[in-house]
């Protein structure tokens, strides 16, 4: 497997990103960034990003969260942001994927998660939470969910996958700003283009789409069944803050609130904005998470 890693000056001068870079190998020469901010003994909130962002995502969010007390971590997947990038499309699947991200939390030995996903930050995080109920606190979805296959999908998600295959023209700030309802500045697009210097840094990015299962017969569908049978018995608090402009997502915080005990009786929140919600309402996405973990606190 050819690994490929971005260049540390691509991220330089950042507009409102001013992390400290950590690191950890999820695999011998395969090396997974990570933004930690917050007192380190705290409750940590992993934020999850998607497809094709990167912790960068979550930058109007990070430090509110963490001045309220909480420890932050915002990992950059495999392929994404300041992440090492391996070179092939086949070099990615559904379950290596969460092999790494499981790597980086066992090193970390994290406790007591609240889990904030988005987008593929979802079809990862769920499966996390579910293979690992004991590490987890309560979870925060936005626009995400955890398919098996079963379910027809959307026409746009169809768009979507044919477009990342065949499209020799991948540009990841504008595939970014179609998912927003604010426009993004010139600074901030390139912030999103920053991790990829060259086409072949775009085959995580570019492989995503054909990772999500669409038949019952996918590769990942028994293992999220069995994820679904775990949170159809999760009793922990199971927020949703799905937004009210995504064509991608919409409906499925109502499948999620029936289906989840944990989420019956929680103050599930619509908020405005397109895919993206954490562009488009990052100040009122971060409000929830801390009331929430305030709520539990006092409880």
């Amino acid at each position: 497997m050819r690994i490929l890693r971005t260049d540390e000056d691509r991220f330089s001068g950042l507009p409102d990103y001013p992390f400290l870079p950590h690191y950890l190998d999820v695999e011998p020469g395969l090396r997974m960034h990570y933004v930690d901010e917050g007192p380190c003994c705290a409750d940590p909130v992993l934020m999850l990003h998607g497809e094709p962002s990167w912790s960068y995502l979550y930058r109007h969010m990070i430090m509110p969260v963490a001045d309220a007390g909480h420890r932050v971590l915002a990992p950059d997947l495999i392929g994404f942001g300041k992440s090492d990038k391996p070179a092939a499309i086949e070099d990615y699947s559904y379950e290596r994927h969460m092999a790494w991200l499981t790597a980086w939390l066992e090193q970390l030995d994290l406790h007591n998660i609240t889990l904030v996903c988005q987008n593929w930050g979802s079809l990862l995080g769920l499966r996390l939470a579910a293979e690992h109920p004991e590490r987890f606190r309560r979870i925060i979805v936005g626009n995400g969910m955890l398919p098996t296959g079963e379910t027809p999908v959307p026409l746009v998600f169809t768009l979507w996958k044919a477009f990342a295959t065949h499209s020799p023209w991948f540009p990841v700030g504008r595939i970014v700003q179609m998912g927003t309802e604010r426009a993004l500045s010139r600074c901030e697009l390139a912030a999103y283009e920053a991790p990829f210097p060259g086409p072949e840094y775009k085959a995580g990015a570019r492989a995503f789409p054909k990772l999500v299962p669409v038949t019952a017969e996918d590769p990942a569908s028994a293992a999220n069944r069995a994820a679904w049978q775990v949170l159809e018995r999760w009793k922990k608090p199971f927020i949703t803050c799905f937004s009210n402009g995504d064509p991608i997502t919409r409906g499925g915080e109502r499948h999620m609130q029936k289906r989840i005990p944990g989420a019956h009786g929680q103050p599930h929140i619509t908020l405005h904005g397109g895919h993206f919600l954490q562009e488009d309402s990052p100040e009122a996405f971060a409000r929830i998470i801390i009331d929430a973990c305030k709520s539990q606190r006092a409880a």
